[in-house]
C-alpha cells in the first residue's frame, strides 16, 4: 500500500552536542522532503554550536569540533530551514521526543516564527516499537532486509527512516497509509507542548504531566497555586513549554 500524502512530508534527523533539548545544540540537520506527486528533495546542513562537542557525542555521530568550526551558527540558517518546513507534516525516528523539540528550541532562540499548529507528526520509532520493539538499525534489517552502512550519520538516518516508513505502510495491512492516521498511531500522548510537560486528558483539558501536579488540570493549578507559574518560568524547562503555559495563563486572564 503506498503512502498517502495530501501535503508535503518532511522526514528529518538531527545530530547534536547531546540529548538535552534545552542546553544542547544541533550540529547537523538532514531532511528528505516528499511531495504528494512523488517528487523528492533532500539536503544536509551543518552548524557551529559555539560550544565544544563532548567526546561521548563525537563517538556516536563522528562529528568533531574541527568539522563544524567554519560552519554558520543555527540562527544564520534558521529562517531558510523554517521556510523548507513550512506547510509540511513531519516524520522522524524518535522525532516526537527529541528531534522536533530540539528544533523548536533552536528556532525560538533564533527568534524565528516556527509554528507546529496544524501539522501531523509521524514517529517511525513509535510505530516500530508498537509493532516490533527494536531500534532503527534493526527496523531497517527487519522491514527492508538491509544493513545500515553509516549509522548515526544524519542523512543516512534520514533516508533509512523514510525507507522504513514506506516499508511499514506496505508491510502492515491494518496500518493507516495517510499522514493523519499514521500521526495518531505513532503518538503516545496528546501533547500540549513538544516536551510533553503538559498533555490533554480524556476531557480535552490541558493537564500537567510531571511533578506534584501530574494529572491535574493546568487551569486548576494556576488558579489554586498562582506561584507555580513563576516557578515554572524560572526553572529549566524548554522555551516551547514556557510559551504554552503563558498562553494558558493569558487565556485565563482574558476570561
Amino acid at each position: 500500500m503506498p503512502l498517502e500524502l495530501k501535503k508535503p512530508l518532511i522526514v528529518f534527523d538531527v545530530e547534536s552536542t547531546g540529548l538535552n533539548i534545552i542546553s544542547d545544540r544541533i550540529i547537523e540537520l538532514s531532511y528528505v522532503k516528499l511531495w504528494p506527486n512523488g517528487k523528492r528533495e533532500e539536503n544536509t546542513y551543518r552548524f557551529n554550536p559555539e560550544c565544544p562537542i563532548p567526546k561521548e557525542s563525537q563517538a556516536v555521530h563522528h562529528i568533531s569540533d574541527e568539522d563544524v568550526a567554519g560552519e554558520p551558527v543555527f540562527k544564520q540558517r534558521a529562517r531558510e530551514i523554517a521556510n523548507i518546513f513550512e506547510g509540511c507534516d513531519i516524520a522522524g525516528f524518535n522525532s516526537n521526543h527529541f528531534d522536533i523539540p530540539i528544533l523548536m528550541e533552536e528556532m525560538l532562540r533564533a527568534g524565528v516564527s516556527f509554528s507546529m499548529d496544524g501539522r501531523r507528526f509521524i514517529d517511525v520509532q513509535a510505530i516500530y516499537h508498537k509493532k516490533e520493539r527494536r531500534d532503527l538499525e534493526a527496523a531497517y534489517r527487519f522491514y527492508c532486509g538491509k544493513e545500515m552502512d553509516n549509522h548515526h550519520n544524519a542523512m543516512c538516518d534520514t533516508r533509512t527512516t523514510l525507507e522504513v516508513l514506506l516499508a511499514q505502510v506496505d508491510h502492515y495491512a491494518d496500518l493507516p497509509s495517510d499522514v493523519p492516521g499514521l500521526a495518531d498511531y505513532s503518538q503516545h500522548n496528546r501533547n500540549v507542548d513538544l516536551a510533553a510537560r503538559m498533555i490533554y486528558n480524556d476531557k480535552g483539558e490541558e493537564t500537567f504531566n510531571f511533578g506534584k501536579y501530574k494529572g491535574k488540570p493546568v487551569v486548576e493549578v494556576l488558579r489554586n497555586d498562582p506561584s507555580y507559574y513563576a516557578w515554572f518560568m524560572r526553572s529549566d524547562f524548554s522555551l516551547d513549554s514556557k510559551n504554552h503555559l503563558t498562553r494558558i495563563k493569558l487565556r485565563m486572564a482574558a476570561k
